[in-house]
């Protein structure tokens, strides 16, 4: 029995040491150590099985390396922290999944009367998409917003505001919705009685000692170890870290490193923040009326991945399979930045990969890691 304990304890070691090797081999070439780079998480049973940083944070300084503390822009990964605050408030019974836009903001036109939070946490709310409202504005007034004058969710809001309808009636159809989550902010803080960073710091970072995460605001709070975007142009890497639409909170303005996702993925495999029931709501695929299975809209676009496709999406995570492998999981993508973490829930392992560069593909890194964490071919 020992000499098959020992045989069995040096073959799980061996195979440890063979999938660390082949993952940190799908990273190796991917990042120089003077360009920008990327952070990259692999965890099992809440274990680190593969932790590693490459390149750096900012190119104005040489030596500001990525390390696993730097905060990366994560853009639409911050969605399922927007929705787990709305789901906390939801359980404290400061809101209802029923509750619906006007019921909140009572001045919302007609076509928010049939907007419920749900339909804006599961992208079936039909609301236009802002930056189809900024391009509109500014084609009739000129250049309204840039880089260093940014639309607030106020401002989003406002344009919602003016339209008469939707792009389709609730809950009939399926389409990415980042004015869903940014209104979502604003109903949180409405129902919270605070700010949206400090709602996100109250209730997710500070109990999770995620000490380092915040959502950020210009003037207001400061990013540490910050990660700055950029992008390629030819062979030189050109800075491209904020944009018009880089001040919204709720779809996309979360900051945070891999020290605090591995606790955040931890928070969320023990049910720290909220109980396997409470949470289930947030693992159940939406459906569109009548049973409908959704599908992602058929024209071409920036937030449309799979045209014409289906779609699995609860409360701010996809949810599908890959290789026959249960999953969550969710991107992000803004400018300089390229983000993803992926779930596999029957096998309890999570891969985070966070770039500063918008030529890496971190979902495909990320697939890539899985795959040899989980020994697939």
């Amino acid at each position: 029995m020992r000499v098959a304990a020992y045989i069995a304890l040096f073959s799980n070691a061996f195979a440890g040491q063979s999938a660390s090797a082949q993952i940190g081999a799908v990273f190796a070439s991917v990042a120089g150590e003077k360009s920008p780079g990327l952070a990259v998480l692999v965890q099992r049973n809440g274990e680190i099985v593969f932790e590693q940083s490459y390149g750096l944070r900012e190119l104005r300084t040489p030596d500001a390396r990525i390390t696993v503390g730097t905060n990366f822009r994560l853009a639409s990964f911050t969605k399922q922290f927007t929705a787990m605050a709305t789901m906390l408030l939801v359980r404290d019974g400061k809101l209802r999944y029923d509750e619906s836009l006007t019921d909140v903001f009572p001045d919302f036109p007609a076509y928010g009367r049939r907007i419920t939070i749900r339909n804006l946490l599961t992208h079936t709310s039909g609301l236009p998409d802002y930056e189809e409202l900024m391009d509109r504005v500014e084609k009739t007034q000129g250049p309204t917003w840039s880089a260093t004058h940014q639309i607030s969710d106020q401002e989003v809001l406002g344009l919602l505001k003016r339209e008469t309808h939707g792009k389709f009636e609730p809950g009939t159809s399926w389409a990415y919705s980042n004015s869903g989550y940014v209104v979502l902010g604003l109903i949180d803080a409405k129902a919270a009685g605070e700010p949206f960073p400090r709602l996100l710091h109250d209730r997710i970072f500070h109990p999770l000692r995620m000490t380092r995460s915040i959502a950020y605001v210009n003037g207001v709070n400061k990013v540490p170890e910050r990660a700055y975007g950029y992008s390629k142009q030819g062979e030189a890497f050109v800075e491209t870290d904020q944009s018009s639409t880089s001040a919204t909170l709720g779809d996309g303005g979360v900051y945070s490193n891999l020290t605090d996702l591995a606790t955040w993925d931890k928070a969320l495999a023990s049910h720290t923040l909220l109980t396997a029931q409470e949470m289930s709501a947030a693992l159940e695929p939406v459906k569109l009326s009548g049973g409908v299975e959704p599908r992602w809209p058929t024209a071409p676009g920036d937030d449309n991945l799979n045209p014409g496709q289906p779609v699995s999406y609860g409360f701010g995570w996809f949810l599908d399979s890959y290789r026959g492998r249960p999953r969550m999981w969710h991107s992000g993508t803004t400018m300089g930045f390229r983000t993803v973490i992926e779930r596999f829930t029957g096998d309890k392992l999570t891969v985070i990969v966070l770039c500063n560069r918008s030529d890496l593909n971190a979902t495909e890194l990320a697939l890539r890691a899985a795959d040899a964490a989980l020994g697939a071919p």
